[in-house]
């Protein structure tokens, strides 16, 4: 085994086969019913939300510790800190958001409920297929805003952030900019709650999301056979961190992987696991600390150029190198490309 290739824990457990099977719906349904349950008892949608998700999280957090599915990625690799200030954050950010976002969209239903006298969203249906249709609609704005961030560079810069895990673990899940975050609530929590969605459901989609993100980064080896052509679950998202573009720039589903099967970016081989080596490729100057992440996208540039100048002062180097040991003709300089200067 190289010094760079990525341990991964030994299989065949009873416990671990079964963990791999069942975790992800098991820990899902009981949370989704349990806030349902709640909310049906007169709780508070927020609150229900807020409590459901705590045990999921907890449960996810040691299953980690027993049934890692690399076992490097379970050590700190510098980043714990950072992910938890994201997670402060991204938390911070949601608090404001949200009531913005309920009286923008209370106010457009008004507007559409006087101007064409009806309304879009079935809040007669039970909680339950309110919250499966809330997952198809709230899936294909954040499908193409997701996908836009990666194609192009003035989003990427945004959401280079968040590739910039070197490991894949629950926290993970909240590694993202803030201007990321509100680009995806506009491509869905707005869009449900200006359709007419009322808080129940808008918990409801928050609380599966929540849950679904921490199953998607978990360092759980996670295999749910048939469902994976429905939810955008771990051993999808993984080849979305790989450092290759032509990986990464696939399965861009948040929860579900249905616009991926619909508009052909699905990815998941038969023949090969996921890279284990996973990050940004030709940004070797991308920060690694909270706020120069945060500020990141201001210097945008700068972070490009000095990646570039490294990216050819290595090739370079090799060159060099490689003359001086008497055979150059299959080493070159290597000159950035914008592959590299975006990704």
């Amino acid at each position: 085994m190289s010094a760079t290739t990525v341990e991964t824990v030994e299989r065949g457990s009873s416990g671990e086969a079964l963990v791999e099977r069942i975790a992800f719906p098991v820990v899902m349904v009981a949370a989704i019913a349990s806030a349902i349950h709640l909310m049906n008892g007169g709780m508070h949608p927020m609150l229900a939300f807020a409590l459901t998700q705590v045990p999921a999280f907890v449960t996810v957090i040691v299953l980690e510790r027993i049934y890692p599915y690399h076992k490097d990625w379970n050590r700190s690799h510098g980043d714990v800190w950072v992910d938890v200030r994201h997670l402060s954050l991204i938390t911070l950010t949601v608090a404001v958001l949200d009531p913005l976002f309920r009286l923008l969209g209370l106010a457009i239903v008004a507007w559409m409920a006087v101007t064409f006298g009806l309304g879009l969203w079935p809040n007669h249906w039970p909680l339950a297929g309110q919250l499966v249709l809330a997952l198809v609609v709230g899936e294909l704005g954040q499908y193409w805003v997701h996908r836009f961030q990666h194609e192009k560079d003035w989003l990427w810069r945004f959401h280079a952030l968040h590739h910039s895990a070197p490991r894949l673990y629950w926290l993970n899940a909240a590694r993202f900019h803030p201007v990321d975050i509100a680009l995806n609530a506009v491509a869905a929590n707005f869009v449900l709650i200006a359709l007419g969605a009322g808080v129940e459901v808008i918990a409801l989609w928050l609380l599966f999301s929540a849950i679904h993100g921490i199953f998607q980064h978990a360092n759980l080896l996670i295999r749910i056979g048939p469902l994976n052509w429905i939810f955008s679950m771990a051993e999808l998202h993984r080849w979305h961190h790989s450092r290759l573009v032509d990986e990464s720039n696939t399965n861009y589903g948040q929860n579900l992987i249905i616009w991926d099967v619909v508009f052909g970016s699905r990815l998941l081989p038969d023949d090969r696991e996921p890279p284990p080596d996973i990050g940004l490729t030709g940004l070797s100057a991308y920060p690694m600390t909270w706020a120069a992440q945060l500020m990141a996208p201001v210097h945008w540039r700068q972070i490009r150029r000095t990646s570039s100048e490294r990216s050819v002062s290595k090739g370079v180097g090799e060159f060099e190198s490689a003359r001086a040991r008497g055979g150059t003709q299959d080493v070159h300089p290597r000159a950035a490309t914008p592959a590299d200067e975006g990704r």
